[in-house]
């Protein structure tokens, strides 16, 4: 009598296939900064446990694919092993029956490719590049690569003044970073492996809120060097540098164009989201970190010339931020009542509050921006319309943002494009045209490209227009500096690790490097600027 095969509820199968499930999660939280050979050895001897055994290809070549590479981790490989690696693995993508021979053969050759300096590290000097170990994911995540898990320890037994300090070891906006951080550390955090990621940020905000960061004495700083930095930029990486720079006993010398410091943080985030007495409270403390001097309502290349600057510090950083708003290039575009998105959240920053009662508010874009700037002219009592030429799944904000913004009130007209703004005769906006559009094929950036529906057009009444598409730094550094690089977008070219530029003695980050993102990457970028002009200083001055 013939009968079916069903697996066992306590067989083999079944068994494997709760270990694969598991594993599948592990991969997919794996974390960031982990030596990316341990990571391809896995994933390859797991590809070769999955295989049928039919192919030699997969059956035989994939094990000893990972024999190989296990040799290079330990450290007892030379250059013809990566060469068997490659040969092996072309064989093996080229001839395998099926795609779990050729796919992960692939991942091996991408690898060699993607990770090329860390095999010659492990062949070289037998070791992983720069020992990078097995690190928290978090901590990986963060910009700043704060103790994410130190600091939540010290929280959950209530030190909340020790919380602070060892926040304040790598970024010293802690209450800041509390309310607007666009936290990446949670992205993946260990927890998604059981249920859901720990707030982290809530966590922080709880710390600041039970002890002022103010009120906690900073770090006492290293002796005086004697050595003069100038920071152009009040903004976060600029005062991240400068906190830093001071603690390492180097004497400061802030230059701000406004009369306040604290940049797009007071110049750019509403204060519904981040109030400015919490902002001021993390200025404070990082002013009384050191030897930090402040000249205000000054811009450089406008009121000092660029080269005295040069030539009074011994090192600059360029903290600039990226504070010049982009436009559409259609006509009425220059008309009265349309202007950018940074111009209208910096001129609200200085107090200066628009009466938009019972006005018709149009913005034109969808990033981070340009929700904060449709928020807050609801505020100021207008009827507000976000238009977007993409759907809302290619919207740039974070989803919370958007969320926020159609919870309340603001209008989504997506899939549209202005193709022409109308106004009086007197040159005032009265109303923008828009087209339809729809989503045709992928563009250079990966998002499917938006095509105009011909004959869709049709027409919002509007009083205001505000443009947020986008920000690029202030030329003035930059034109009148001989040596320093920038590339098309006018964004002054330094490196990730140190932002050193192509002028020597002269680092920058933030916006004014990556143009407009978020503020824990221009604290990082403040925090590497400061490493780099600190070692330039040591190499500089070497007795």
């Amino acid at each position: 009598m013939s009968k079916l095969y069903l697996a066992d509820p306590s067989g083999y199968d079944v068994k494997m296939n709760e270990i694969a499930r598991h594993f599948s999660h592990k991969v997919e939280v794996y974390p960031p900064g982990s030596c990316p050979i341990t990571m391809q050895i896995s994933m390859l001897r797991t590809a070769a446990n999955q295989t049928c055994g039919k192919c030699v290809p997969c059956r035989d070549g994939l094990p000893l694919v990972a024999r190989l590479m296990q040799k290079v981790l330990d450290g007892r490989a030379t250059e013809k092993t990566l060469d068997n690696i490659r040969m092996m693995a072309t064989m093996i993508r080229s001839s395998a029956d099926c795609a779990i021979g050729w796919n992960a053969a692939d991942e091996v050759l991408k690898g060699l490719d993607l990770f090329a300096d860390e095999y010659k590290s492990h062949i070289e000097n037998k070791k992983c590049l720069e020992s990078i170990g097995q690190k928290v994911p978090c901590i990986s995540l963060c910009p700043a690569h704060v103790n994410i898990p130190g600091y939540i320890a010290l929280v959950g037994e209530e030190d909340y003044a020790g919380a602070i300090n060892l926040i304040r070891k790598d970024n010293p906006f802690p209450t800041a970073c509390a309310m607007v951080c666009e936290h990446p550390c949670e992205e993946r955090c260990r927890r998604k492996m059981l249920e859901s990621p720990i707030n982290i940020r809530a966590l922080k905000k709880y710390a600041v809120d039970m002890m002022p960061v103010d009120k906690v004495a900073t770090p006492k700083p290293n002796p005086s060097t004697g050595k003069s930095i100038g920071v152009i930029g009040g903004g976060p990486a600029g005062l991240t540098a400068a906190y830093f720079l001071a603690l390492m006993g180097h004497k400061i010398e802030v230059y701000e164009t406004h009369d306040k410091l604290g940049g797009m943080l007071r110049y750019g985030i509403p204060n519904y989201r981040f109030p400015k007495d919490r902002l001021d409270e993390d200025i404070r403390a990082i002013l009384n970190s050191g030897d930090i001097h402040v000249t205000y309502n000054t811009t450089i290349g406008k009121d000092i010339p660029v080269k005295d600057i040069y030539e009074k510090h011994d090192a600059i950083f360029v903290g600039i931020g990226a504070q010049t708003g982009k436009t559409l290039r259609i006509e009425g575009a220059d008309a009265g009542n349309v202007v950018s998105a940074v111009d209208i959240l910096d001129q609200i920053g200085n107090g200066n509050l628009p009466d938009y009662t019972g006005k018709n508010v149009v913005v034109i874009g969808g990033g981070n921006v340009a929700m904060d700037a449709a928020r807050t002219a609801l505020r100021l009592g207008a009827e507000v319309h976000i238009i977007y030429r993409r759907s809302e799944a290619e919207l740039p904000a974070r989803k919370e943002e958007v969320h926020h913004a159609k919870e309340e009130g603001v209008q989504f007209d997506l899939l549209c494009n202005p193709v022409e703004i109308l106004t009086d005769d007197k040159d005032w906006v009265t109303g923008i045209k828009c087209i339809r559009m729809e989503l045709g094929e992928p563009d250079a950036s990966g998002r499917r490209r938006p095509v105009e529906i011909p004959g869709s057009e049709f027409t919002i009444d509007v009083d205001t227009v505000i443009m947020s598409l986008g920000t690029s730094p202030n030329p003035l550094i930059s034109s009148t500096t001989i040596g320093l690089d920038v590339n098309k977008r006018k964004c002054i070219i330094a490196d990730e690790e140190f932002g050193k530029t192509s002028k020597e003695g002269v680092y920058a980050g933030g916006d004014a490097v990556t143009g407009a993102a978020t503020v824990i990457l221009a604290m990082g970028a403040g925090k590497a600027g400061a490493r780099g002009i600190d070692e330039y200083i040591k190499s500089k001055y070497a007795k």
